[in-house]
This record gives structure tokens, C-alpha cells and sequence, in this order.
């Protein structure tokens, strides 16, 4: 029987990389479940709406799990009311933006231009973190803006251009592209909060004031559902909440670098809803562009892992001071 100096402590996570990985591959198919039932909607209501709904019902499940797991106190507690403002607004419009790329692009292909966030996420910690970012990972990120723009090329021509955007393809082109950038600046405000918020606290705010601030388009021709879309608008909020519990949950049993990958599995599960629910088949144009970006992803998550184990070996390796 161990001793009590040998036992871990209680409050450590158990390392279960399997489960980890089950969880984050669940969460890529609730999120896009979630997308998929959001662009059965977006044809009727407007987007502003939606983004009401989709937040406002995923503080329910949201709400119920922080209790169970008896954390809701610090839900409401925080010390950067500011920083969560910030968080708050950048969020805000980069879903507003995404939801609007679902109205007039396929599926797969707003999902597939959303994963150029990763890589805006490198620069913009560079820039504003100022963290030290090496020729590796600048490679990668050229390369992976190579593929966004092969993806983004079929909306770039001139002829698309001729008689203004209008609300087709290239207007959903540039919204799937925008709501990047805002995914990945909210991205960037999220790991300054973790400094001192919860992670309950910075999700439960997120919803909060995404809610509050998708009031402000009311103006802008808000209707009432009936009864069935009613229920789609409850789903939607539904997959929302759980889809960020278990996304949350993925990394309580591994590595951030052993989870990070199995994000690109959404494409696996949008090209399958894509084609089945929505009949939208991929172009050869859109697969190069989405696998592009997919490979510099994975590569950029490998360096940094890479890169961690290197920084351990060399922690391990270096004299001890005394008393340390």
C-alpha cells in the first residue's frame, strides 16, 4: 500500500489520453451539428437573432454542469469585467460572422475558410503577447495562407466582383474569412483571462454578453419563431452549451497537443452533413486549400510539442539551485 507522501495529490486530473481524445472528436460532431442545424435557420431568420438564441440556451446546459460540478460560484465571480467586455465583443462578431458565411456557403467550405484561425492565432500572439514565434512556425503559417487563399480563389475572380457582392458566395467568402480573424482575437483575449478568470467564468460571461449584445439588432427585422423552429433554436443553444463542456472536459485528461489535432475532424463530419443533409459535394479546389491548412495546422501543433518536450529535457538537464 503506498504512503501518504507517495499518494497524488486528490485534485489532480487523471491522465486518460484516450478519453481525452473521445471527447474532443465528440464535441468537433456536436459543433457541427450544431453549424448544420444553425443553416436550416439562417435562410429565415436573421443572424443577429440567432446568435441570440444560440447563446441564451447554452447557458442552460452550461449552468447545470457548473453546479454538478460544483464550481457555479466562480461562474459568477471575476476579477477583469473589462477583459471579458473585449472578449465578449470580439466573439460576439466573429459568430455573428460565421453564422452569416453558413447562409450563403456550403457546409464544409465556411468550416474549412474558419480554420484559418489557428494560424491567425500565431501571428497575432507575436504581435500582441509578444511571444516568440521561430521561422518554423512562420513557414507553416505562409504555407497554410497559401491554402486558404487556393480555397477563397473560386470567390476572388473578377467576374464575381462585377456586379458588387450582393448576398452570394464571395460576400459568404469574406464573412467565413473575417469571422477567422475574430475567433482568433477572441482567442488571444481568452489566454490573457485565463491569467486570473475560471474557465466557467469565461464562458458563462462569453454567453452572457453575446446574448446582450445580439439584442442591439432587434431593430434590424427580429421575428417570431413558431413552434418548430422554436425547438431548432432550443437544439441549437442545446449542442452549443454541451459541445463546450466536452471540449472543456477533453482537456482535463491530456495534452493540449495530444487534443489540439482532432479539431480538424469537424471536416470529416461537415462534408458527411454537407453532402447527406444539404446534398453539397466538396470541388477538388476547396479539398487542396482545406488540406493545406489542415497539414500546417497539424505541423504548427507538432512543433509546439516538439518544442515543449525539448524546453522539459532542458529544465531537467540544468544544475538545481540550492535550496530548490
Amino acid at each position: 500500500m503506498p504512503s501518504r507522501a507517495t499518494r497524488p495529490p486528490k485534485n489532480t486530473p487523471t491522465v486518460k489520453p484516450l478519453l481525452g481524445i473521445s471527447l474532443k472528436v465528440l464535441s468537433a460532431l456536436v459543433f457541427t451539428m450544431m453549424s448544420a442545424t444553425l443553416k436550416t435557420l439562417t435562410a429565415r431568420y436573421p443572424v443577429g437573432e440567432i446568435v441570440f438564441f444560440r447563446s441564451a440556451f447554452a447557458l442552460l446546459p452550461l449552468l447545470v454542469w457548473l453546479k454538478w460540478q460544483g464550481d457555479l460560484i466562480n461562474a459568477v465571480r471575476t476579477k477583469n469585467v473589462v477583459g471579458h467586455f473585449k472578449r465578449g465583443f470580439i466573439g460576439t462578431s466573429g459568430m455573428y460572422l460565421g453564422f452569416a458565411a453558413l447562409t450563403y456557403l456550403p457546409l464544409h467550405e465556411a468550416i474549412a475558410i474558419g480554420y484559418a484561425s489557428p494560424l491567425i492565432v500565431v501571428i497575432l500572439a507575436a504581435l500582441l503577447l509578444n511571444e516568440t514565434v521561430r521561422a518554423y512556425r512562420w513557414t507553416a503559417v505562409a504555407v497554410g495562407f497559401v491554402g486558404v487563399l487556393i480555397m477563397l480563389s473560386p470567390y476572388l475572380k473578377v467576374e464575381t466582383f462585377a456586379g458588387g457582392l450582393g448576398a452570394g458566395p464571395t460576400l459568404g467568402a469574406i464573412c467565413a474569412l473575417a469571422g477567422a480573424f475574430c475567433s482568433a482575437g477572441a482567442m488571444i483575449q481568452v489566454r490573457r483571462l485565463t491569467a486570473t478568470e475560471k474557465t466557467g467564468a469565461i464562458v458563462f460571461y462569453f454567453f452572457i454578453l453575446a446574448s446582450a449584445l445580439s439584442l442591439f439588432t432587434i431593430p434590424f427585422g427580429w421575428r417570431m419563431p413558431d413552434a418548430p423552429d422554436l425547438a431548432l433554436f432550443i437544439v441549437v443553444g442545446f449542442l452549443g452549451g454541451v459541445g463546450q463542456i466536452l471540449v472543456t472536459q477533453s482537456y482535463r485528461y491530456a495534452d493540449t497537443s495530444v487534443i489540439a489535432p482532432f479539431e480538424y475532424t469537424t471536416m470529416i463530419w461537415a462534408l458527411l452533413f454537407g453532402w447527406f443533409v444539404f446534398g453539397d459535394l466538396p470541388t477538388l479546389t476547396m479539398l487542396t486549400g482545406a488540406s493545406i491548412v489542415t497539414a500546417t495546422g497539424l505541423f504548427i501543433v507538432w512543433r509546439e510539442h516538439r518544442i515543449g518536450l525539448l524546453r522539459t529535457k532542458e529544465f531537467q538537464a540544468s544544475p538545481q539551485r540550492p535550496g530548490v
